[in-house]
């Protein structure tokens, strides 16, 4: 049963990723609009998506999931989204990423060890480094409210936006730890940042007027119709969450580092008040993407854990649960969508949202693949990143800038080990 569901989760897992419903990678997710509507294309997709989580599958998930015998999410989910996203688009694709998602997760499960041991085979193992790439993305997501602001009612303020999501931020930082009992409920800074500055945003929708004779705009093309894309899609969501919840009430599978070494130790209660405390923080980042992207995380917001650590040893009473905790979770996206729908001002804000995100996840990306760089190759980093962003502006058919981070970062892994081989290179890096 265990190969059963990990085969199933990484097949319909990449399936989701290939078809642009739902991704883990939570720095992917706002890249996947810029895919579907075609403001980026397939390869600078795949491209990015490889940068963003190869480097974190390799140095982190697999490590992590080896130390206990108990797979870490991550070192699934972060995979299959690269499997969908380089996958081909239409049937082809889905059988393709479907197929390969299913051999992957067996053969997470079957070979850990032999995978990392691989890899160290590297003469220059950069991935543990390329994982950096996506760094920022969490946290300068958390600024597209203000910028959205910005565009819409003047810089004064947007800068006043960006000041309070600030202050959120750092009050959240310091002081967003709550004790439960013995549990300790910690909320995520960049998720309450970002979910203020959406508030901020709304308010000052809010204070608009409506004008009378202007041409009435479906308010629903703002949040409501990616909150419906997710909802169309919601039988797999429930299917995958159900799944990954009977993974884990199976001890297969674990959704962060602290639960995942709890359960190798039989410390379920424990595990569970971990998991709780970890989806409680991320309610605030996971909704609010969603809500603006139209693209889901395979596990939602991460409760189906907590069902499944509580449900342990019982798989089927934890698909059904972990199903239901999905399906709630949507429905009440759906509740946030109809809720910013009654301030007119939004009617006006959906052209602003893409252009923000695109400018944030553009500078983000770079900033990523440039400390991603320097963490492997030092200056000789940042000399090939920059070298490629700007010559890039001169080429006839450039690739989007917010693949020139990531490719950058990918190309100088490959360069640094061309070059130790050739004598030419001393690494900074581990062997």
């Amino acid at each position: 049963m265990k190969y059963l569901i990990v085969a199933l989760i990484g097949a319909l897992a990449s399936i989701l990723a290939n078809k642009g419903v739902a991704v883990f990678n939570d720095g992917l997710r706002p890249i996947i609009p810029e895919y579907l509507e075609k403001r980026m294309d397939k390869k600078a997709l795949a491209a990015t998506s490889f940068a963003l989580s190869f480097g974190l599958v390799i140095g982190y998930g697999i490590p992590v999931s080896i130390a206990a015998s108990i797979l870490l999410i991550h070192s699934i989910l972060l995979g299959t989204d690269i499997i969908g996203t380089w996958s081909p688009e239409g049937k082809k694709g889905m059988i393709i990423s479907g197929v390969i998602g299913a051999v992957y997760g067996i053969g997470l499960v079957v070979g850990l060890k032999f995978i990392v041991d691989a890899f160290k085979l590297l003469p220059v193992n950069f991935l543990p480094q390329l994982g950096t790439v996506g760094t920022p993305i969490v946290a300068a997501f958390a600024v597209f409210p203000a910028l959205v602001v910005g565009y819409q009612y003047g810089v004064k303020n947007g800068i006043i936006t960006l000041v309070i999501s600030f202050i959120v931020r750092q009050l959240v930082q310091y002081h967003g730890t709550f004790k439960i009992d013995t549990a300790k409920i910690s909320l995520n800074p960049e998720g309450m940042a970002l979910v203020t500055g959406v508030i901020i945003m709304i308010v000052y929708s809010m204070r608009e007027k409506q004008d009378k004779d202007a041409v009435t705009i479906d308010i629903t093309s703002i949040f409501s119709e990616r909150v419906k894309k997710i909802k169309k899609n919601i039988i797999y969501l429930v299917i995958i969450g159900g799944l990954v919840a009977a993974g884990t009430s199976l001890t297969v599978i674990a959704g962060d580092p602290i639960s995942l070494n709890l359960l190798a130790k039989n410390k379920n209660f424990e595990a569970g008040i971990t998991a709780l405390a970890r989806g409680i923080g991320f309610i605030p980042l996971v909704a609010t993407t969603a809500i603006t992207t139209g693209v889901y995380s395979p596990t939602g917001m991460t409760f189906v854990f907590v069902v499944g650590i509580l449900l342990k040893g019982n798989p089927i009473l934890a698909f059904l649960a972990g199903a239901v905790v999905i399906f709630v979770e949507i429905y009440l996206l759906d509740f946030l969508a109809k809720f910013l729908d009654r301030f007119p001002g939004m009617k006006k804000c959906g052209d602003n949202i893409r252009t923000a995100m695109s400018k944030v996840i553009e500078v983000a990306l770079l900033i990523g693949g440039m400390m991603a760089a320097y963490s492997m190759a030092g200056n000789l980093g940042f000399f090939i990143v920059i070298g490629l962003y700007v010559l890039n502006k001169t080429s006839k058919k450039p690739i989007v800038d917010a693949a020139v981070g990531p490719v950058g970062a990918i190309f100088v892994g490959i360069l640094i080990n061309l070059l130790y081989l050739c004598g030419l290179y001393l690494p900074t890096v581990s062997k």
